[in-house]
């Protein structure tokens, strides 16, 4: 498993307008909405607000990951977008995010989950990559982003 493979244009949104937290995670939450794997898009909302006042998922670097082990997904499920300005996410660096990953997995794939969260921080942890994602100006862009630099990364 490999994040372009969770990954199609329909679940990568670029530039976003949004002001807060909590309409950042509305709309992430709308992008996959018809996604297959989501069964319940009212408990995957509960389940990551929950997460989310347990810590902020905003891991640092400019990047938010709001994320859940749920029962609300058969199988796991992703999104990604870019937000036109960066807004204040409580990020653990304090900085502003202007990146965000929305990974929801089931609850029986918890090493799956924790393969999925560590690989996307190691790839959007490089400025480089960062930059791509940033830069582009379609889906098919970040798509093919993420391919070439998993390409000889193994799966998950």
């Amino acid at each position: 498993m490999k994040i372009e493979s969770l990954l199609s244009e329909k679940y990568i949104a670029l530039n976003l307008v949004l002001e807060t937290k909590e309409q950042v995670i509305e709309k992430m939450l709308s992008i996959v909405l018809e996604h297959p794997g989501v069964r319940d898009i009212d408990r995957l909302r509960a389940d990551v607000l929950k997460r989310e006042q347990e810590m902020s998922t905003g891991i640092g670097k400019k990047i938010a990951l709001p994320h859940a082990k749920t029962g609300a997904v058969t199988h796991p499920v992703l999104a990604i977008a870019t937000l036109k300005e960066d807004i204040n996410f409580d990020a653990i660096d304090g900085e502003p995010v202007e990146i965000i990953f929305l990974l929801a997995t089931p609850e029986d794939m918890l090493a799956e989950h924790l393969k999925l969260l560590g690989r996307i921080t190691r790839l959007a942890g490089r400025a480089d990559v960062r930059e791509k994602i940033c830069r582009a100006e379609s889906s098919t862009e970040v798509l093919e982003m993420f391919r070439e630099e998993e390409k000889d990364l193994p799966q998950i």
